[in-house]
């Protein structure tokens, strides 16, 4: 493509990039490969490189004179020396470590001198069997945690030992679904699963992340349908476990009695086997026995459901699956706890992701309007906030009953609406549902009363759910187009964008959607909350900021 000359590379590592420029569209789309986007208002974009970015792209294929060849062409100014510099020592550390099976043996191989270095870190040393010369004998049930470590180090390794088939099992996508509807994968769809798919021995294992309604789901269908083998998957919850066996049976071929679900309700192992990354991690006397009888099955390929959600134990056990196929699903890898290496190092690179702005304006998913809504507090709570200790000071302002008010004002402007009122504290979550008369949803909600409450919801039947953060992640009600947020926990930029997806999915007559978020005015509520808007206002979401009054007397 002709030089459009939009890009301003800085001597920070950020690159500005002009979003009106005719040829941005083409710029963007290979920007994503090796820069993170941090901003995005309407006249310049914001964009990164980091380390992890730069490995990514290497990882892929890309090289260093590629990255900055490509800076080069679209700049106007002259690439800062020590960003090039830093381009080259990032990208270059991605291979120089390779990671290989030789007979029975893990071998990593490098150039003697960073081998010298490894074989005396401490922290390695019960992980090294042998060592000759270049190379460092490594024990093979290690190999996950080797490569953790590894990225940790500044030192990601390449790993080219391969994978297992697993047990063959042919699965295909319908072309009419189970219920009676056309399917067929979106564009975007197919080039993630071929995104996932591609890069040699190193590829069939790495990340997609599509925004929330997107259809991540599906492109885990896809996958299933390309791999063919018998698959695991771990989702966040038993809903979400029974929202994938609902879709594998009614998106693709598969025998119903070939899926299977593995709960606390029921331990079917099957072909197709879904489960809860709480029942990987039940820990009893210093073992892990779910984890134990699963990882005896023949599995060709494991999708990890919302991957960014992935707890500690879960990296430690998930290092002892290296052999597998890997795809992790995530509308984003942001973490407050900075174990996004972990991700990369466990699960494996980015293969594909999309700005959700441009998701919405291809109508893939809803436009959506957020607003900050703040809310005075009365005399006696603010002085209680006031003369609190510190780490009890969010939960306080948070839970500011000032708030109830302007939920009653919102409700009565979207009486048409779905509205979903959302909050962090069971007491404050039980007191709103209680004086509007609306049910409450929380982690303690039987099954089948959960149901029967979305049921109602979808069907308009119920026009509002009160919802704890259970409802942060795969809850189906794409009918949902109001979002009240009353709490959060505390600065989580993952949550915020967790529940904004609550309301991304298309609507019929493509209605709009609208997120609130009440916060106390001068206090660490409002502070929490400027954190938490980070992700979303990255992706181009701009939060108009209101005043209750401006609300109650609407």
């Amino acid at each position: 493509m002709e030089n459009s000359r939009s890009l301003i590379v800085q001597n920070d590592r950020t690159i500005l990039a002009e979003a009106g420029h005719p040829g941005y569209g083409w710029v963007r789309d290979r920007l994503l490969v090796f820069a993170e986007l941090i901003k995005s208002p309407d006249l310049f974009h914001t964009y990164r490189l980091s380390r992890l970015s730069l490995w990514n792209a290497a990882s892929i294929g890309w090289s260093a004179d590629q990255v900055i060849a490509l800076l080069a062409g679209h700049s106007r100014y002259p690439i800062p020396a020590s960003v090039q510099t830093f381009i080259r020592e990032e990208m270059s550390k991605y291979g120089k470590l390779e990671l290989a099976a030789e007979g029975e043996d893990l071998i990593l191989t490098g150039d003697e001198g960073l081998i010298d270095v490894l074989g005396n870190i401490t922290a390695l040393q019960p992980f090294i069997r042998n060592r000759e010369r270049n190379r460092l004998f490594i024990e093979p049930s290690l190999r996950g945690e080797v490569k953790r470590l590894l990225a940790k180090l500044g030192y990601p390794a390449k790993d080219l030992v391969g994978f297992v088939d697993g047990a063959p099992f042919a699965i295909r996508l319908r072309k009419i679904t189970k219920s009676g509807k056309r399917f067929e994968l979106r564009p975007y769809q197919r080039e993630a699963v071929q995104s996932f798919l591609s890069g040699g021995l190193e590829g069939r294992s790495g990340v997609v992340v599509l925004p929330c309604g997107a259809g991540k789901t599906l492109v885990g269908l896809a996958a299933m349908s390309e791999l063919s083998a018998y698959t695991l998957i771990l989702a966040p919850n038993i809903t979400s476990v029974r929202q994938w066996i609902h879709e594998i049976i009614d998106k693709t071929d598969v025998d119903t009695r070939s899926v299977g679900e593995y709960s606390a309700e029921r331990k079917h192992i099957c072909p197709i086997t879904v489960t809860t990354y709480q029942m990987i991690t039940y820990e009893k006397n210093g073992r892990y026995p779910h984890f134990e009888t699963l990882n005896r099955q023949p599995w060709g390929f494991m999708i990890y459901d919302e991957v960014h959600l992935l707890p500690a134990p879960v990296f430690r056990l998930t290092a002892m699956m290296q052999a597998t196929k890997r795809l992790g699903l995530t509308a984003t890898l942001v973490r407050e706890d900075g174990a996004e290496e972990d991700v990369f190092s466990l699960i494996g690179p980015k293969r594909y992701d999309v700005p959700w702005k441009e998701m919405e304006r291809q109508g893939f998913v809803a436009s959506t309007s957020c607003y900050e809504i703040a809310v005075d507090m009365a005399p006696d709570k603010r002085l209680e906030y006031i003369s609190s200790p510190e780490r009890q000071k969010y939960r306080i302002a948070a839970e500011n009953p000032v708030k109830i008010e302007v939920i009653r004002a919102l409700l009565r402007k979207h009486d048409e609406d779905r509205v979903l009122i959302i909050g962090q504290y069971i007491d404050q979550l039980k007191q709103v549902a209680n004086v509007l008369h609306v049910p409450l949803l929380t982690g303690k909600t039987p099954e089948r009363e959960r149901e029967k409450l979305f049921s109602a919801f979808r069907k308009g039947k119920i026009r509002t759910l009160v919802v704890s953060k259970v409802a942060n992640v795969a809850i189906d009600l794409p009918e949902a187009n109001v979002a009240i947020q009353i709490s959060g926990a505390f600065g989580s930029r993952q949550e915020e964008a967790q529940r904004l997806g609550r309301i991304l999915r298309p609507k019929t007559g493509r209605r709009e959607s609208y997120f609130y978020s009440i916060v106390t005015k001068d206090s660490r509520d409002q502070e929490k909350s400027l954190h938490r808007q980070l992700f979303l206002t990255e992706q181009g979401y701009q939060y108009v900021h209101l005043d209750a009054e401006d609300v109650l007397k609407v």
